[in-house]
């Protein structure tokens, strides 16, 4: 298996995907070579971490330092975002609307929390950012990355729209891991009708309607969550 529904952003700076499938430690050295991934932030909850862990050693939370490796090892930096445990029930996402307004919640509550995503790129590290899926969590820091180089609110959408053509394969995945990990999990849980395993336009377009009447730009966003002014201006293109 492997990281599912990637691709590059900002340059190349930035690749966003899913979690790893399936990759034993040689599987994933081979795939962090290929790409030329200097750091991983894992945006998942501890729970998901543990079902499908990255097999890397240099690992630490977000605005820690990294464990003493050697030969240096890529930085896996866990930035964790629990949608079950912050504003906004997953269970009341009816709507594409509803979507986007979740997505606000979490840049509201945590702001910091996508600061420290992209702390490494602006650090200049290729970096590979991931949640479970790769579309909601990843969405939302990749949505504001793009902003922040200089993309279009236009390309930010079609980006987040492109993952609509990975989710049958995603989910497919997804659905086999949680069934051999927790068998109690209903097969409902997975299923492609339920808008919050969807990536429609409209939700992007919601969230970043809202997004510049809340915070204004991208950059001045990223500043008040905690990156210096040269940190966010490293991000530019």
């Amino acid at each position: 298996m492997a990281v599912l529904n990637l691709r590059p952003l900002a340059g190349g700076r930035i690749l966003r995907g899913s979690q790893p499938f399936g990759l034993d430690a040689a599987a994933t050295s081979g795939f962090l070579a290929e790409h030329g991934i200097q750091a991983i932030v894992d945006l998942r909850s501890e729970l998901e971490r543990s079902l499908v862990p990255w097999l890397v050693q240099n690992h630490h939370d977000a605005g820690g330092e990294p464990a003493a490796v050697a030969p240096p090892a890529v930085e896996l930096i866990h930035n964790p975002l629990d949608p079950n445990a912050i504003a906004g029930s997953l269970q009341s996402v009816e709507t594409a609307e509803d979507l986007g307004d979740l997505y606000l919640g979490w840049v509201r509550l945590r702001p910091e929390w996508v600061g420290d995503a992209l702390r490494p790129v602006a650090r200049g590290k290729r970096t590979l950012v991931h949640c479970s899926l790769g579309k909601d969590r990843t969405g939302v820091v990749s949505a504001i990355a793009l902003l922040a180089s200089g993309g279009t609110e236009d390309q930010v959408v079609a980006d987040y729209a492109a993952t609509t053509a990975n989710l049958p394969d995603v989910l497919e995945v997804m659905a086999e891991t949680w069934r051999l990990s927790v068998p109690a999990t209903p097969a409902e849980y997975f299923s492609p009708e339920l808008m919050i395993l969807q990536s429609p336009e409209a939700a992007m377009q919601h969230f970043l309607a809202g997004f510049a009447q809340e915070f204004g730009d991208a950059r001045s966003f990223l500043r008040e969550a905690g990156l210096t002014a040269v940190e966010v201006e490293s991000l530019a293109l």
